[in-house]
């Protein structure tokens, strides 16, 4: 997968942040009987991983759908933009 190859470090940012919201998380849980904190924490988390998620997919349909083109053109391009507004709209 060559998006994933190029977009490595950044992705791989945004799994660092995302695990150290899990281990706050996890603290909370050990230590602590605020739900509150806890659901706040499990909101931020969910948003990280739909962050990561739509991201991924992003790339997956520009360079797998409609081949890695930096300006692609036509009917399947229209429908690509389309499907990654819906996705993001959906995951955020």
């Amino acid at each position: 997968m060559a998006h994933i190859s190029r977009d490595r470090k950044k992705l791989l940012a945004r799994v660092r942040r995302i695990q150290g919201q899990l281990d706050a998380l996890h603290e909370v849980l050990e230590t602590k009987d605020d739900c509150t904190e806890v659901l706040h924490l499990l909101a931020s988390c969910r948003g990280s991983i739909n962050g990561l998620m739509s991201e991924v997919l992003e790339g997956h349909i520009r360079f797998h759908l409609l081949g890695g083109e930096p300006t692609p053109s036509g009917h399947q391009a229209e429908a690509a933009e389309e499907l990654i507004e819906v996705l993001k709209k959906y995951l955020t």
